[in-house]
């Protein structure tokens, strides 16, 4: 793969507990983050903690929770065994095999598998577009400006690609701008306008790409069309609310429609 980012978010650089010697900034951050990112989606489990490098009396009292959970023993500090299964997420959702046949079931596979996992962005230092799972996607960067649906989609794609033998980079450029990615189609002649997708919602296919456009030249979020049924599209995308928002805080699957939204659509057909 050439997006391996994900795996600095695997290490942990030395053992961690309260007040140790060994404690370092960073890694007390990371796994800060990640009992936060747990909490998310086990609400009751007493794991959301401020991310802010400091391994005190709550961050200890959060990681014995963590591990009453998963009955670890409640020691309170946090060793490699255990970053790996607060971690775990991650590791799959990134490295689980792929099985299906096709090119377009395999990238509707991965964007599965992250879906699955949970990915979910954090609010650090007042940065919106943080955490472990953003720097996963934007090769290592995070914080406000770094929306990061382009990101996730080729993370997606990169994974497709890489296990199929093949370099992803040869279809559109490594790039977080959707801008990049619509003028690429232009270039390759590769890309649906909306207007002509309204007119034959047959040209878009599973495991294409969608662009959201506003204005001509100028696309502001993107995922994965997992199905397409008439003017009908479920997609998978990262960086996106219940809203459907270009700067939400998650991956999810969502329904839009075509006679609705100005959606351009990448197609692969081309490059499969």
């Amino acid at each position: 793969m050439k997006k391996e980012a994900y795996k600095k978010e695997l290490l942990l650089r030395s053992v961690q507990r309260r007040n140790g010697s060994d404690n370092y900034y960073k890694e007390v951050m990371k796994i800060q983050s990640w009992l936060t990112l747990f909490s998310i989606w086990n609400p009751n489990s007493g794991t959301a903690t401020a991310i802010d490098g400091d391994f005190g009396p709550a961050t200890e009292k959060a990681v014995k929770n963590f591990q009453q959970v998963h009955q670890m023993e409640e020691n309170g500090y946090v060793d490699q065994h255990t970053f790996n299964v607060l971690t775990l997420n991650l590791k799959e959702a990134f490295e689980k095999p792929l099985f299906e046949d096709t090119v377009r079931g395999l990238l509707i596979e991965a964007a599965n598998n992250h879906l699955m996992n949970y990915p979910f962005e954090l609010e650090i230092r007042k940065e919106s577009n943080s955490g472990p799972w953003v720097r996963s996607y934007m090769d290592g960067n995070e914080g406000n400006l770094w929306y990061w649906c382009m990101g996730f989609v080729q993370t997606i794609i990169d994974q497709v690609w890489s296990h199929l033998g093949k370099d992803f980079r040869t279809m559109m450029p490594l790039t977080y701008s959707c801008d990049t990615v619509g003028n690429t189609g232009l270039q390759k002649g590769v890309l649906y306008r909306y207007q002509t997708l309204r007119k034959d919602p047959d040209l878009v296919k599973p495991g294409d790409l969608f662009l959201l456009q506003r204005s001509k030249y100028d696309w502001i979020h993107t995922g994965i069309i997992v199905s397409c049924k008439g003017a009908v599209l479920e997609t998978i995308e990262g960086n996106t609310n219940y809203q459907g928002s270009r700067n939400g805080i998650a991956v999810m699957k969502r329904t839009r429609n075509l006679q609705k939204s100005r959606l351009d659509v990448f197609s692969l057909d081309t490059f499969i």
